[in-house]
């Protein structure tokens, strides 16, 4: 599985790009600034500290790939993890690092390509890489990276978008673009798709998450439906009759 742009497309996209930056009007790189990162991003993505070991991997070592602003990491370092993030833009890791240094959290943070990553076989207890399978140009090639740096018995996690998944469908009838819709790759799987882009690795174990929360990045009369109407009506309905339909597709599995 691969796109037609380049991993230099994809760099140049990322460098100007962050993840969230509507949402704060603190100065970039400021306390608050991190802090709203922080809040909005495990606000509409609650599900995290419930799936992810951000807590109880104390001494271990962490690699996260993409790692943005570091709003994940951090709280792996918070946990006690030894950790690494690395990301395709420079613009990124100077915020991490901005951010580890605020909150006097120690990282080795450095630019590197997913898809290439500098680091010798077998070296990690733990690979993270949640929203950069479905924006890198090479999935396939990024996960197996992902693999090869992991140690035999690590546990790696991923997290890709559902393509049947009720903000894809959202979107085309309320005709609003998802976020970072013009990047110059964004993917979309069905969970066998997933699971293929997984084959080498055992136990993996696939979960849909990301139902709706109230936006704070939609206005107008669409964003007022949503927020009043359809995130309420959504969220009533028997989460066993909806569950495989979330935005986010979020993989567990070992080396």
């Amino acid at each position: 599985m691969s796109s037609v742009a380049t991993t230099d497309e994809v760099r140049r996209y990322w460098e100007r790009h962050i993840h969230d930056l509507a949402i704060t009007r603190h100065p970039v790189g400021s306390r608050g600034f991190f802090d709203d990162l922080d809040r909005y991003h495990f606000e509409k993505l609650h599900h995290l500290p419930r799936l992810v070991p951000f807590e109880s991997i104390a001494g271990q070592s962490v690699l996260e790939v993409g790692c943005g602003a570091g709003v994940d990491l951090a709280r792996f370092a918070r946990g006690g993890a030894r950790v690494t993030g690395v990301d395709l833009a420079a613009s990124a890791i100077e915020l991490a690092k901005a951010n580890f240094e605020q909150q006097g959290l120690h990282a080795e943070l450095r630019v590197a390509d997913g898809e290439q990553l500098p680091f010798p076989d077998d070296m990690f207890d733990l690979v993270y890489a949640h929203g950069v399978v479905q924006y890198t140009a090479n999935p396939q090639r990024l996960v197996t990276e992902c693999r090869r740096v992991l140690k035999t018995g690590g546990q790696a996690i991923f997290q890709v978008y559902n393509r049947v998944s009720w903000l894809n469908a959202l979107s085309k009838v309320m005709k609003v673009g998802l976020e970072h819709q013009d990047a110059p790759v964004l993917l979309k799987l069905s969970v066998r798709e997933f699971e293929r882009l997984l084959a080498g690795f055992r136990d993996v174990r696939i979960v849909p998450e990301r139902f709706p929360v109230r936006s704070r990045l939609h206005g107008g009369w669409k964003g007022a439906l949503y927020n009043g109407v359809f995130v309420g009506a959504f969220n009533a309905l028997p989460r066993s009759l909806v569950r495989r339909y979330g935005w986010h597709l979020l993989a567990s599995c070992r080396k």
